[in-house]
């Protein structure tokens, strides 16, 4: 939330992106509930760069200064479920209810989305059956330093960062 304020955060993305020779659309920002409070300021912030071309996800949703309003409002693509709602999944009934009703929200929106912490085979196939479009956790990979996620980015030595069924996270169809 911090650089997102930054009265020059908009420049430094684009410069970035273009120093590295990143097309825009393969950035992906994960934005805190909380940028969210100014909402003048922050719709301005997000429609110069989605016009950049970057892509914006909220991330942890439903943990802090929810607003649907702000889902319909934002140029979002894609909610990003916190750990805490994945966690009692699928056991757990009011965690799967939950989970549930921010699939069909993120739906309704025509949002992505992306459950976060899964860790057993349970918890992915709920998701799946709930209609989650991508997971990310230890299921799929453990965290990898960051020369290992450099050498797996780049494409460089992927079979030896970590066989295919340990990455970091899927697709659930």
């Amino acid at each position: 939330a911090m650089q997102f304020q930054r009265v020059d955060f908009i420049e430094r993305v684009a410069a970035v992106l273009a120093t590295a020779g990143l097309p825009a659309a393969r950035l992906e920002l994960e934005l805190t509930e909380s940028i969210l409070m100014d909402a003048d300021e922050a719709l301005h912030r997000l429609a110069a760069l989605e016009r950049l071309g970057v892509q914006l996800a909220i991330d942890d949703f439903g943990t802090g200064y929810s607003s649907f309003g702000y889902l319909k409002r934002f140029p979002i693509r894609r909610l990003k479920i916190d750990r805490s709602f994945v966690k009692g999944l699928p056991g757990d009934e009011s965690d799967a209810g939950i989970v549930r009703a921010m699939i069909q929200l993120a739906r309704s929106l025509r949002l992505k989305v992306v459950a976060e912490g899964v860790e057993t085979p349970a918890q992915r196939d709920f998701l799946l059956q709930a209609g989650c479009d991508e997971y990310q956790g230890y299921l799929f990979a453990p965290a990898l330093p960051p020369e290992a996620f450099e050498s797996r980015v780049t494409g460089a030595a992927a079979s030896e960062i970590a066989p295919p069924k340990k990455r970091r996270g899927g697709r659930l169809h």
